[in-house]
């Protein structure tokens, strides 16, 4: 990923928030130099040392978790706020419109989880991360054990530690503070949810700067 060092995040913890928030991600592969991608809900396990290793699974009859091999590497990409930023919003005049984002890429080579205990523990973690009180916690282990059982055989589960982590969260830090923080007022004023969370992150960088 092309990252100016002004966008670029290296705080692990940071990138390891949005991937929590923003768990629904890109896997890509590329087999025989043709991409390859499935759109998946994978789960962050930081419970070792370094970036931590991503665990999912995908359906049997997606033949991507063939290239699931331990070696081949594959990228799995987290989308974080994103918004348009109008020139209108700027203090300064002769700017053009861009858009600001957040985004994070995660690289390694999966590897299949063997195992239908492994398969469900897996399918255990992924569940437990979305169910809470207003959901009513819902549990793989309120299935039935066979019905439970059968239906890890429609699945693949694996892991994929992640061996190299980039972060770039374009927040118009190459701009004027006062047009930063203008434009970030711009946002607020649209009355979007997700402008307001890009407007705060723009405002919480040019604090720290």
């Amino acid at each position: 990923m092309y990252i100016p060092k002004q966008y670029e995040e290296t705080d692990v913890q940071v990138l390891h928030n949005l991937m929590r928030r923003e768990s629904f991600a890109l896997l890509v592969t590329a087999p025989d130099g043709i991409p390859v991608a499935t759109h998946i809900p994978l789960h962050l396990d930081t419970d070792g040392d370094g970036n931590g290793r991503l665990l999912g699974h995908v359906a049997r009859a997606n033949p991507q978790w063939q290239d699931f091999d331990g070696e081949r590497q594959a990228l799995a990409m987290f989308w974080g706020p994103h918004a348009y930023i109008s020139p209108n919003w700027y203090v300064s005049e002769n700017l053009v419109p861009t858009w600001n984002y957040a985004t994070v890429h995660a690289y390694g080579a999966p590897s299949v989880i063997e195992g239908t205990d492994e398969a469900i523990a897996v399918l255990r973690r992924l569940t437990d991360t979305y169910e809470n009180d207003v959901t009513g916690n819902w549990s793989v282990d309120d299935l039935d054990e066979g019905v439970l059982t059968g239906m890890t055989k429609g699945i693949v589960a694996f892991e994929m530690p992640i061996e190299r982590l980039q972060g770039k969260f374009k927040m118009n830090q190459r701009k004027k503070p006062e047009d930063a923080a203008s434009s970030a007022a711009g946002l607020r004023g649209m009355g979007d949810a997700m402008g307001d969370i890009v407007a705060a992150e723009m405002e919480a960088r040019l604090k720290a700067d």
